[in-house]
């Protein structure tokens, strides 16, 4: 097909679906109609929407049109769905079923509201052309304060995060490292607790000579106040740099990371930050204890910082997330420094200058790798830390009327500060189907036809609008999982916010946390708990159903609904199976060419297979192999453009796979920051990675890969529980005997 007839193709297939879309939108809306024409136009509208979005996913040309249609319709069939539920089904017969019917439907109501906001934030993600510092023609760079704030971090973490700063590809005169240090803080040295201060003494004066070994800054202050906000607005006073790129202690910069944020700093004088996402190295305790997929796929933070950040870029509203961003002094000092009347203090940062008419950018790429939290214990608190600080923006900045932003910032900030509400909806769709199975209420006015036709493409739709939005950055039910999981212990952090706004502390996420053994984790039996009462909502159903003829049809649709439910809730258990951690820092994959040579010259070449600052992995090539214990590794440096010679010892070879396992000895000062140049300040590597984990797969083989990896994990609980219950009953008996 040629140019011109090509273009008339798309044109008329642009115009056909636009007709029948305009048809289709008005008699969702406007026409009414009973059940089954419902189920007619929804099956039409439903086709439609996925031709739409394969057309969306798999074609460039009209493709935001397309995906526009797609958006619209489904957004139309929501609305169609909450409408017939608010004027139709609304019913009871006595006060408490009144009152489960309409905290089902608020629950709804906000699912519903949070998805439309999702569809307007994701429609169109922004991919920004990348800028070069090199490439461009500037009379002078700016200086630029690199900030590390530290409370409890160990001097390891610090000290790369700090080898991978002095690295940066920036002039070195225009650079200063700063190490925000609030664990040693005057008011830290005077406590009371002489051991607490004791410790405190020993890391000011531990990090006061990594600094100076390092060619660093050391700040503390006098008192911790206003925790991370106001350690950083400490140093601010304290500093001169133009710029001010803060990174958290665990977060360790590609050596391209000011080569390519500063430049937006330079070419737009409005903008207040320049954001990029925050790769994280190691998996969280759902990618490792469940899944066992970090490396194939899509991260929790793939989904924010590879969609939804992007999506917010469009509309001129992403925002500052803590770390691994640029930021401009004089902006700041409008404000007055980093904000801290929230506990998410980076969010509302940005909240206050974009009201100022200020702008932001996001550059999506991967050039600061963090640390994920190790335990299930540790994920929770990060999380209820985040959901609290997004709720007290919500209550004290109310930015749906925030003045100075723009509509569009409006609805960006609400879509972001929504999501995190989801508990409450989230424990209403869990426990639903117990108030009618169990207590007979009557929770859902409707007949299974109306089902079919109002309800079920309601639900189709939004998976669908969610697959062409976030397919490749998320997988079918893993959000749920997610949410499953944070749930019940956010829940009370959020009714803790909005009783009392200003209460939440700020909470440091440990990190680096060692899991020299598997363990159950204590968190574990809010879920049994509930495994416990959805099982039994499952029998009193079957009951029902035997007993109750004339309400079957409704019995097993809220049985299913129930079975949902209890099958995600299994699943779980495996993130709650702590596993042990074999190495200290996780190995990520690489494939790099190197040689590995012994002292006597001779020399042997491979191939990287994965790579960490700890250690490696590789193939070598050829035959009779026969290496010593201690040998160098050399290989191509692309952060510092230069080759690196790094001692390593020999963990272990294997003679008929050729593969290699070495660790990492440097002995030199220059070594140690080429061991963390090679490991961790290549960009490319961080990108390439990505890439290969963020993939789309089939609704259905995303359900069959979660109840598969869910069932044997639940035979491990309820061993372990069984065990502890024996063991509990042994050392009752024995007591009760010796008595």
């Amino acid at each position: 097909m040629d140019s011109s007839r090509a273009d008339k193709h798309y044109t008329s297939q642009y115009l056909a679906i636009l007709l029948i879309a305009a048809a289709l939108l008005g008699l969702l809306l406007l026409a009414p109609m009973d059940a089954a024409g419902q189920l007619v136009t929804s099956t039409v509208v439903l086709v439609i929407i996925s031709l739409c979005s394969r057309e969306a996913t798999h074609t460039q040309r009209y493709q935001s049109l397309f995906k526009t249609f797609a958006l619209v319709l489904g957004v139309a069939l929501t609305f169609r769905y909450l409408l017939w539920r608010g004027i139709y089904t609304l019913t009871a017969t006595d006060f408490l079923s009144l009152v489960a019917v309409w905290l089902l439907f608020a629950a709804e109501i906000y699912a519903g509201i949070t998805s439309v906001l999702g569809c307007i934030v994701n429609a169109f993600p922004l991919t920004r052309p990348p800028l070069l510092l090199s490439e461009m023609e500037v009379d002078r760079v700016p200086t630029v304060d690199v900030m590390i704030p530290s409370y409890n971090e160990s001097q390891d973490i610090l000290e790369i995060t700090i080898r991978a700063a002095k690295l940066l590809d920036y002039p070195k005169d225009k650079v200063s490292i700063h190490l925000l240090d609030d664990g040693g803080t005057d008011q830290k040295i005077n406590q009371a607790d002489k051991a607490g201060a004791a410790r405190a003494i020993a890391r000011r004066e531990s990090l006061q000579r990594l600094c100076q070994r390092l060619g660093a800054t050391y700040h503390t202050r006098e008192k911790n106040l206003n925790a991370k906000a106001g350690n950083v607005n400490s140093a601010i006073e304290n500093t001169h740099g133009e710029l001010i790129v803060i990174l958290d202690a665990d977060h360790v910069p590609t050596s391209d990371f000011l080569a390519r944020t500063v430049p937006w700093m330079i070419k737009r004088k409005k903008v207040f930050l320049v954001q990029t996402p925050h790769f994280m190295a190691n998996p969280d305790p759902v990618e490792r204890n469940y899944f066992s997929a970090f490396t194939r796929m899509p991260s929790e933070n793939d989904m924010f910082y590879g969609t939804i950040q992007k999506g917010l870029d469009y509309w001129s509203s992403s925002f500052f997330c803590g770390s691994a961003a640029l930021m401009r002094r004089e902006h700041l000092a409008l404000v007055g420094g980093i904000s801290g009347e929230s506990i998410t203090e980076d969010a509302e940062t940005a909240l206050d200058l974009h009201k100022m008419g200020y702008e932001s950018v996001y550059v999506d790429r991967p050039m600061v790798s963090g640390l994920a939290p190790e335990t299930f214990d540790a994920f929770i608190q990060q999380r209820m830390r985040w959901a609290q600080g997004m709720t007290q923006i919500l209550l004290l900045k109310k930015p749906y009327k925030a003045e100075g932003l723009k509509w569009y910032q409006r609805v960006g900030y609400m879509s972001s500060i929504m999501f995190w509400l989801f508990p409450f909806a989230r424990i209403v769709f869990l426990l639903m189907p117990l108030a009618y199975l169990v207590f007979g209420l009557q929770v859902y006015h409707a007949s299974l036809l109306e089902i079919l036709a109002f309800t079920l493409p309601h639900v189709i739709a939004t998976y669908m609008l969610s697959t062409m939005l976030f397919g490749r950055t998320r997988w079918p039910l893993v959000s749920e999982l997610y949410e499953i999981l944070q749930c019940a212990f956010t829940l009370n952090a959020l009714i803790k916010v909005f009783l009392k706004p200003r209460a939440p502390s700020f909470v440091v996420t440990p990190k680096g946390e060692s899991l020299d053994k598997a363990f159950v984790s204590p968190l574990s039996k809010v879920f049994y708990w509930l495994i416990a009462v959805l099982t039994f909502a499952t029998l009193a159903g079957v009951y029902k159903y035997i007993n109750q003829p004339l309400t079957r049809e409704l019995t097993i649709v809220v049985m299913l609904w129930n079975t949902f439910n209890l099958l995600l809730l299994l699943s779980v258990m495996g993130v709650l199976l702590e596993r042990k951690q074999l190495r200290n820092q996780s190995r990520l994959p690489a494939t790099d060419n190197v040689v590995i040579e012994t002292k006597e010259g001779h020399a042997w070449v491979g191939q990287l297979i994965d790579l960490s600052v700890g250690g490696a992995r590789l193939r070598l090539k050829g035959d009779g192999i026969e290496i010593p214990s201690n040998v160098v590794l050399t290989s191509w440096c692309e952060a510092i453009k230069s080759t690196v010679n790094l001692n390593v010892q020999i963990l272990n070879f294997d003679t008929e796979s050729k593969e290699l396992r070495v660790k990492f000895t440097p002995v030199t000062e220059q070594e140690h920051a080429d061991v963390v140049a090679y490991s961790l300040c290549d960009s490319r590597r961080w990108q390439s990675f990505q890439r290969r984990r963020t993939r789309p797969i089939s609704y259905w083989y995303g359900v069959k890969h979660v109840l598969k990896v869910g069932i044997k994990p639940t035979f491990i609980h309820l061993s372990v529980s069984l065990q502890h219950g024996f063991q509990k009953l042994k050392t009752y008996w024995q007591v009760a005997k010796e008595k």
